[in-house]
């Protein structure tokens, strides 16, 4: 029987689950109810007192079970996306992930592998993806506009978090509690964005500072430098402890140089004559290709997590392409994980990474974590 709406259920409604829930409740998504929320956390709950027809519960499972449901969102703390996930689709419901999909690349394979319904809509949660501006940069990539691409550089330091954000829980910026810290709480989103733009690199070598602006047992602050396939390099910098931050994605091709920066326009530097052609054919010694300046305005921020949301909706109901498909965000968590490994073994990670290695350096860590609940 064909659906003409689809009926939503959020795990975690404390944060991110419950703005989902908000947004859903008050119409914005256009043929999705809230149908029911689930949170361990009862108190969580009372605030969908109001709303008799919205389902609550305290298990996950037994809101699978229940038949209340017909597609569900996960916002719970990371380690659970991987079970909560996987027993979704077991249970025969679309699933719509938050980021990061797992913690590691491992549990993300055994999550991807619990999909094995094709006819259920499987989503994550990037919602970047919509942003106008990422989205004019993807096209001018594949369009060709700025020819082969030589170098990518992002510095996204606008993530600075005090003392008190770390106090505030004892299974933040822990291993056993939140999995590692900036790559994997703040950078998921950029770390798609790199793959989405540009792909996956063929090497990683990075340096990540454990507890360096905090008293943190994860990473604060990462320098990592990637080597892609097709020659071209990049390096990726973040960190928590920075301000002011800088957030700024410069990406240089054959044919010019694109900036990427909030609140301007996307700044096109294109070359009259592609770098290697003029290279090849001038006289001058010191001579460089003549550049037009162009700027490419772009207005908005996107659908964000409403479009996100709605394009899980129409791809259930119409079968929509996903912006976001959750079989992507394996290659986020990897492009993390690389980077972690790398710096702890001190050396270049080729990728595709071995993700049951990796897996055994995450359990090390757990055992040794500061938080043991």
């Amino acid at each position: 029987m064909s659906m003409s709406k689809v009926r939503l259920g959020v795990i975690g409604v404390g944060g991110m689950g419950g703005s989902h829930a908000r947004k859903v409740l008050e119409g914005a998504i256009k043929r999705m109810e809230l149908a029911a929320v689930c949170d361990s956390n009862a108190g969580q709950l009372k605030a969908y007192e109001a709303h008799p027809a919205v389902k609550r519960f305290t298990d996950a499972k037994e809101m699978y079970r229940s038949g209340a449901v017909d597609a569900v969102l996960i916002a719970t703390p990371h380690y659970s996306h991987t079970t909560l996930g996987a027993a979704a689709l077991s249970a025969g419901l679309h699933t719509l992930v938050e980021k990061p999909i797992s913690v590691h690349k491992a549990d993300c394979e055994r999550l991807i592998a619990a999909h094995k319904n094709p006819k259920l809509v499987f989503a994550a949660m990037f919602n970047q993806r919509t942003d106008p501006r990422y989205r004019k940069l993807k096209s001018l990539i594949e369009a060709g506009e700025l020819g082969k691409i030589t170098r990518v550089n992002w510095i996204i330091t606008t993530w600075f978090r005090s003392d008190a954000y770390y106090a505030s829980g004892g299974w933040r910026a822990t291993w056993k509690g939140e999995g590692g810290g900036v790559l994997l709480n703040q950078c998921p989103h950029q770390l798609d964005l790199m793959q989405w733009l540009f792909g996956m690199p063929q090497r990683v070598r990075a340096f990540c500072h454990i507890g360096k602006f905090h008293n943190i047992e994860v990473e604060d602050e990462v320098t990592a430098y990637l080597e892609y396939a097709t020659g071209a390099t990049g390096v990726f910098i973040t960190s928590t402890g920075e301000a002011p931050g800088t957030n700024r994605l410069e990406v240089t091709g054959d044919r010019g140089r694109i900036i990427l920066e909030p609140g301007a326009p996307l700044r096109f530097t294109r070359n009259e004559v592609p770098t290697a052609e003029f290279c090849r054919t001038t006289q001058s010694r010191f001579g460089v290709p003549p550049v037009w300046n162009v700027e490419i305005p772009v207005e908005g921020a996107g659908g964000q997590h409403a479009e996100i949301l709605q394009n899980f909706a129409d791809a259930i109901l119409d079968g929509a392409p996903l912006l976001a498909p959750a079989s992507e965000g394996i290659r986020s968590v990897e492009l993390g994980n690389a980077m972690l490994l790398s710096s702890m073994e001190g050396k270049t990670v080729d990728l595709p990474m071995n993700s049951a290695k990796f897996e055994r350096l995450m359990k090390k860590l757990i055992r040794e974590s500061r938080f043991q609940k």
